[in-house]
């Protein structure tokens, strides 16, 4: 199913932006273990809209609500269902999408595969707002990690091209001005993961890690280590060479493998990076058709959206990569 992720760590996200409640199934957590809730809502906070002067000034709490897996506050073996009700929704604003589809959105290919069953409020369930029980599951998948000395974060790296913190905010507030959007970068490393994780060919740490991120809405590329950059290098420059550290362990003097090789983690950090797309819902007016009377119109997208999405999308990017590893993890235990 396209909507679960992992083998070991399996999780399942169910839900529409404008329906009653989104929210995940995760099956593979061990019994016994307690999630620290505060750690939890801390953390989906971090992804939560309303937060900034760039982001969609639609609120929501993000408090999962925990209906099964949970016995006096500790996992019991069942798989664990958490729900986030939605609260603060207008769908009225998305009448219009039903003929009319915007440039960049999923509308026009949903219209092709579901026809006129499809949800487009707030785009249904190829919104952003299914990241949040994608970060449950990454969030307790974090906690455990963690438990295993493995930590997993990320931040941003560019925004609309610029990689200077105050030239990030410039080119955010021109683009909000200007009824526009940008995209950007977030890297995530990922250190203390133990070497000999991930299968070679389809079962690669970087399939595994790549296919979780890809199911962050937005996300258009991801690289790993030096990335497309090793392109242009000879193989003595991309090469890792191999030593000894003051422990015994085998480490290389350069990271341009970024954890991985063959698909396989090699004790070193995991690197990676991906690129967002700008937010496609913009006040500019923009080009699009009408799929019932087959005319070339205007679109001018109504609603609450992010102008620049990059901001929200970092805990989710730890989120993936977190339950990605985890599974990983498991599989390599055989549990």
């Amino acid at each position: 199913m396209s909507n679960s992720f992992g083998e070991r760590y399996r999780f399942t996200i169910f839900g529409q932006s404008h329906a009653p409640a989104i929210g995940v199934t995760i099956e593979g957590l061990p019994s016994g273990f307690a999630p620290d809730m505060d750690a939890l809502a801390a953390f989906l906070a971090r992804r939560a809209p309303g937060g900034g002067p760039f982001g969609t000034p639609r609120k929501e709490a993000d408090a999962p609500e925990f209906i099964s897996g949970l016995v006096d506050g500790h996992t019991c073996g069942a798989p664990v269902t958490a729900l986030i009700r939605n609260t603060n929704t207008r769908s009225g604003d998305y009448d219009e999408l039903r003929r009319v589809p915007r440039p960049g959105h999923a509308d026009f290919a949903a219209f092709m595969k579901y026809g006129g069953a499809r949800d487009v409020a707030g785009g249904g369930q190829f919104s952003g707002r299914l990241t949040a029980p994608l970060c449950i599951a990454g969030g307790l998948a974090l906690q455990l990690l963690a438990k295993e000395g493995v930590t997993v974060r990320a931040k941003i790296v560019s925004i609309g091209g610029e990689t200077e913190p105050a030239a990030m905010q410039a080119a955010m507030a021109a683009a909000k001005e200007a009824g526009d959007s940008v995209g950007g970068i977030i890297q995530c490393v990922c250190e203390g993961v133990p070497a000999g994780l991930g299968e070679p060919m389809f079962g690669g740490m970087e399939n595994r890690i790549a296919q979780a991120v890809f199911g962050i809405p937005a996300v258009k590329g991801v690289e790993f280590g030096a990335g497309f950059a090793v392109g242009a290098m000879r193989g003595s420059d991309n090469n890792d060479p191999f030593y000894y550290d003051e422990t015994g362990a085998v480490r290389t003097r350069t990271n341009n493998h970024g954890g991985i090789l063959g698909g396989i983690t090699s004790g070193m950090p995991v690197v990676f990076r991906a690129a967002f797309k700008p937010t496609p819902s913009i006040a500019l007016e923009q080009d699009s058709v009408d799929l019932v009377s087959h005319e070339n119109v205007k679109l001018a997208v109504r609603g609450r959206h992010d102008a620049c999405i990059v901001l929200r999308a970092v805990p989710c990017v730890e989120a993936a990569a977190a339950a990605a590893i985890y599974d990983a993890l498991l599989e390599s235990r055989g549990i």
